[in-house]
């Protein structure tokens, strides 16, 4: 079971509340919420590789796995 991000609930609460006039077909919205959502993963992946390994060395993917294994199957 993946967990959901900060941004998907928040996403998931303003259309279901009613607080967005948009739709999930709309371009603009799509395309900001994936530029929304890239930030984040980016913002996780560099959390995980400063708390990670203090050294320097190489994450031979660590990072990546990561947050495939915890978020990718919240993505919707």
């Amino acid at each position: 079971m993946s967990k959901q991000t900060a941004v998907e609930w928040f996403v998931k609460q303003l259309l279901g509340n009613g607080l967005l006039r948009v739709t999930k077909d709309e371009p603009l919205y799509k395309e900001l919420r994936d530029q929304v959502r890239a930030m984040e993963r980016e913002q996780i992946i560099t959390a995980f590789c400063e708390g990670y390994d203090h050294d320097g060395d190489n994450y031979d993917g660590a990072e990546i796995s990561y947050y495939n294994r915890t978020y990718k199957g919240g993505e919707q």
